[in-house]
């Protein structure tokens, strides 16, 4: 999602450029010299004529400004939002903290999983507060697998293992299994 981000981000910034840049040219261009007194930029004729007062031109005008407005807003709140934990809080026992990365444990929690029998790949998301992560792990599961003991192996050794790894007291996780896709096998 962060790469989804970073893309959206910068389209939006050159959105935004170019339309200052237009803007900023229009009126270096369009505006004529005032007089020393305060004018506007256009006049009662003017705006008559390019946004017609008594009909649809105000509306798009209007409409166009609450889409620019929604759009600025959905942005504000995409980069509030952090969609993955960069790093955990570890208690070295001696009243300090120490620093994990949150890509590492969830990773290896991963790479964990990914091994077990009937596991064919394993995406693993930590979420939740530096003092208090939480797992999403997707499961992909091979055609013979068995969901009982793929889960099994997950909520016992692997998740004991990040557990105690990492000095959390708690670990709590929410698996999702899905079962891979295979083609059918010719009889012949």
């Amino acid at each position: 999602m962060s790469g989804l981000l970073g893309t959206v981000n910068r389209i939006l910034l050159a959105v935004a450029g170019a339309v200052l840049l237009a803007a900023g040219v229009v009126l270096l261009t369009a505006a004529r010299p005032l007089k020393g007194r305060a004018e506007p930029l256009l006049s009662a004729e003017d705006r008559r004529r390019y946004l017609h007062a008594d009909g649809w031109g105000w509306w798009v005008l209007v409409a166009a400004l609450a889409l620019c407005l929604l759009l600025a807003l959905w942005w504000l709140l995409s980069q509030l939002r952090r969609s993955r934990l960069r790093e955990v809080a570890v208690d070295t026992g001696d009243g300090a903290f120490a620093v994990l990365r949150g890509r590492a444990l969830s990773d290896a929690v991963a790479a964990e999983a990914g091994a077990l029998d009937g596991v064919a790949g394993c995406r693993v998301v930590l979420r939740g507060r530096r003092g208090a992560p939480a797992l999403r792990v997707a499961v992909e599961l091979e055609p013979h697998a068995v969901p009982a003991d793929a889960l099994a192996g997950l909520a016992g050794p692997v998740l004991t293992h990040a557990r105690t790894s990492a000095g959390l007291p708690d670990l709590p996780a929410e698996a999702r299994f899905k079962v891979a896709s295979h083609r059918a096998q010719r009889v012949s």
